[in-house]
């Protein structure tokens, strides 16, 4: 479930799907829902669709005709995001989090700096181009600063420890393995002909890296004179079992691939595979795992949120999403 990213700067509409009220219960003319005590209005329903109409317009689409399984789709993505944010913003103050004028208002200067170069004038452009207004900007940056927040409450006792990290090393050492490696040179032609004549004059002693230079069509080597450096099965099948097979000093008749005709000189010996110290990368493989235990911790409290508020969701007719909609695993911004 990707939650509560910045409208303006990210999406026109966010993907993000929370629990599926049911229920009948009575909702006012003007809204759409209503979640627990807040109410999702009309207005913003509808602000939240006319973004994805630009967005769909700028990306040169088609936008889903009313009544389409694609327009369902969107208008079902389009209320569950603001579900979400209403669930959101209604657990975070029983966690105690509160979100600031100010600390909004730090947030937006960062998407200006970064989206917009610091450029008032810049950022009001994309606002009109997108049809928003800066309220509607420091609601979403908001609602982002809300999630973070719980994101940070809800996970910040979870923990890897070391044998974790061992055991996910041991279980995934291909992943930590180098392959084989030797430094060789090609000359890459089109045509079997020069490749043929270029052979001959290297047999008869031309030297290998000016003809390299002067013929070759790779162009990341062909200024080396030929020279690189390649790991086993990292190039095309004929490439690498010649490049693999060959004795230190030796050239080899032209080899056709996908990419044209080469000749390939063994420059060096094989250098033999080897795995990455458990030492070295101990440090980046227990940050993965805790960003995944992280993940999984808020994944089970969005279920428990979706759990706790099925009954306290209701819609207007003909907004209640279909009764099986399902999420994805919640990510952080």
């Amino acid at each position: 479930m990707r939650y509560l990213k910045p409208t303006l700067v990210l999406a026109a509409l966010a993907a993000a799907l929370a629990g599926c009220g049911g229920g009948s219960g009575s909702v006012p003319s003007d809204a759409v829902a209503t979640v627990g005590s807040q109410k999702i209005t009309q207005q913003q329903f509808t602000a939240l669709i006319d973004q994805a109409k630009r967005s769909y317009k700028v990306q040169k689409r088609s936008f889903p005709a009313p009544g389409s399984p694609e327009y369902q789709t969107l208008k079902n993505q389009a209320l569950q995001y603001l579900v979400q944010r209403a669930e959101f913003a209604q657990e975070a103050g029983g966690m105690g989090i509160t979100i600031t004028t100010k600390q909004v208002d730090a947030r937006l200067v960062q998407i200006k700096k970064q989206y917009f170069g610091g450029n008032e004038a810049r950022y009001k452009t994309q606002l009109k181009k997108q049809g928003l207004t800066d309220q509607q900007v420091r609601d979403d940056v908001q609602a982002q600063l809300v999630s973070e927040q719980i994101f940070k409450k809800v996970t910040g006792g979870v923990k890897v420890n070391d044998a974790d990290v061992k055991k996910y090393y041991t279980q995934h050492q291909s992943q930590y393995g180098v392959p084989e490696q030797r430094v060789i040179a090609h000359i890459l032609v089109k045509s079997k002909a020069l490749a043929d004549k270029l052979y001959t004059q290297i047999q008869n002693g031309a030297n290998f890296a000016q003809l390299a230079k002067k013929y070759s069509q790779d162009p990341g080597s062909k200024n080396q004179g030929g020279k690189l450096t390649i790991s086993k099965g990292q190039t095309v099948a004929p490439f690498d079992q010649t490049a693999f097979l060959m004795q230190t000093g030796q050239v080899s008749h032209p080899v056709h691939t996908q990419f044209g005709y080469h000749i390939i000189k063994a420059l060096g010996p094989i250098k033999p595979a080897k795995l990455t110290p458990f030492a070295q990368v101990k440090a980046s493989i227990q940050q993965q795992l805790l960003q995944q235990n992280r993940n999984d911790e808020m994944t089970k409290w969005v279920d428990k949120v979706k759990k706790d508020f099925t009954h306290k969701i209701h819609y207007q007719a003909g907004y209640a999403p279909p009764a099986t909609t399902t999420s994805t695993s919640p990510t952080t911004t």
